[in-house]
């Protein structure tokens, strides 16, 4: 099994005013700056606060479950601007289906130094991104026109976001496991095992 899961059903029909609702968020959100770079210098920084209090199997244990929900929310936002789904994060309900199986024994030294290690991830997933803006435009377009895009694009930037959910995962240090370089846009399947800390 993948240490990562993350899965999410495409609504049938896709309403045309989210459109401008997202459009609204990214203008927001882009003022504010990139949030995937927010979140690749903090969440190893925030790790390893929380380990250096709890050690890395309290960490886990104890602060794992939230840093989990914490990040789901934050998928469920991803997801939304991603043209994947109409439905905004909650409280209670989430769109997204992300579990982790927490695993490695984290210390302060390897949380931080997966600022470092994510960095190729990182180019990858950008470059990728740069695709998926392209595909995100035509997508909207399709919306306003139909309410509806292709299947395979879905999928496309379904397999993104899952591409992000385990690198999220992974800079968080929940998961030993460096995330696997695949645009997996099928069901999840277990990643490869890697040596990096």
């Amino acid at each position: 099994m993948a240490p990562v899961a993350f899965d999410l059903e495409r609504p049938p029909v896709f309403q045309r005013a989210h459109v401008f609702l997202r459009l609204a968020l990214l203008v927001v959100i882009g003022w504010i700056g990139h949030p995937l770079g927010l979140l690749w210098l903090g969440l190893p920084v925030v790790a390893a606060i929380l380990v250096s209090q709890k050690g890395g199997q309290g960490y886990l244990d104890e602060y794992g479950p939230t840093v989990t929900r914490a990040l789901n929310w934050i998928l469920d936002l991803v997801a939304y601007l991603a043209l994947l789904t109409d439905q905004l994060p909650g409280r209670s309900e989430h769109p997204v289906r992300f579990q982790v199986e927490r695993s490695g024994s984290p210390t302060v030294g390897s949380a931080l130094l997966r600022i470092l290690f994510a960095i190729p991830s990182l180019i990858v997933l950008a470059i990728l991104t740069f695709v998926g803006a392209l595909v995100w435009v035509i997508a909207a377009v399709l919306v306003l026109v139909d309410e509806n895009y292709p299947e395979s694009m879905w999928r496309f930037l379904l397999g993104l976001v899952r591409w992000e959910a385990c690198l999220l995962a992974y800079l968080a240090s929940l998961v030993d496991r460096y995330p696997p370089f695949t645009l997996e846009t099928g069901s999840m399947s277990p990643a490869a095992p890697s040596s990096r800390p």
